[in-house]
């Protein structure tokens, strides 16, 4: 596998939501393939926000974000799907589509590709049963409770093993049990090739992996590399 210096560089780059409210101003990162990375701040400081730069799901007002190498700007719309199907995202918020089931909600990204279910089918219920959600697997959104909501949208973003995911609060809703397994799928895809970063202020998850942290501090950033 080829492993390149940074999978996605962002370079000076400035977002602001509002004449009087600038969110970052002139952050550069460098986000190495094949690495595993925390984002933490206040709330409010920019935690989403840099998740959505980097998945090039927003746009910033001013600077560079590039993905092995190639400025996003420079990508025809038409051409971007190639990459947003590289990136899995875990929303704060699910985004779970209520008139799917649990099953289909996560194979839909593989539907999406014209995977054949036959070829998928069994993939998609031992992670299932992984996050705990064997039970569930025939259900809609709205019967399950928040952390089952939680996994499946965790699995979703997982099951079609993408170049990068990036995951908002991923263990808000979930026990400590669960929190571990999910931990876990992260670390095994890490091992895999996949580079994860997790926005969080879960203390105790930074605790459990020695990671880079990308602090989010008065519109900057800070890298603590924790070595």
């Amino acid at each position: 596998m080829k492993i390149y210096n940074s999978l996605i560089k962002l370079e000076n780059v400035y977002h602001r939501y509002s004449i009087t409210r600038d969110i970052f101003n002139d952050i550069s990162i460098d986000i190495n393939e094949g690495g595993f990375y925390f984002i933490t701040g206040s709330s409010g400081s920019g935690k989403t926000t840099l998740l959505k730069l980097i998945s090039s799901s927003l746009k910033p007002s001013k600077g560079n974000i590039l993905f092995l190498g190639q400025k996003m700007n420079d990508i025809q719309k038409k051409d971007l799907y190639k990459i947003k199907r590289q990136i899995g995202f875990v929303f704060q918020d699910f985004r779970l589509l209520p008139h799917l089931t649990t099953y289909e909600n996560v194979a839909l990204p593989l539907r999406i590709q014209n995977k054949n279910e036959k070829d998928y089918k069994k993939d998609v219920v031992e992670l299932l049963s992984w996050v705990n959600l064997e039970h569930c697997i025939h259900s809609y959104p709205n019967y399950l409770s928040g952390g089952e909501q939680q996994r499946a949208a965790i699995a979703r973003a997982v099951i079609s093993s993408p170049k990068i995911i990036l995951a908002d609060e991923p263990t808000g809703n979930v026990d400590q049990t669960n929190s571990s397994k999910i931990l876990t799928l992260f670390q095994e895809m890490n091992k895999l090739g996949t580079t994860i970063i997790i926005a969080t202020h879960d203390e105790k998850l930074l605790s459990e992996i020695n990671a880079p942290i990308i602090e989010i501090i008065d519109q900057k950033i800070n890298i603590n590399n924790r070595k």
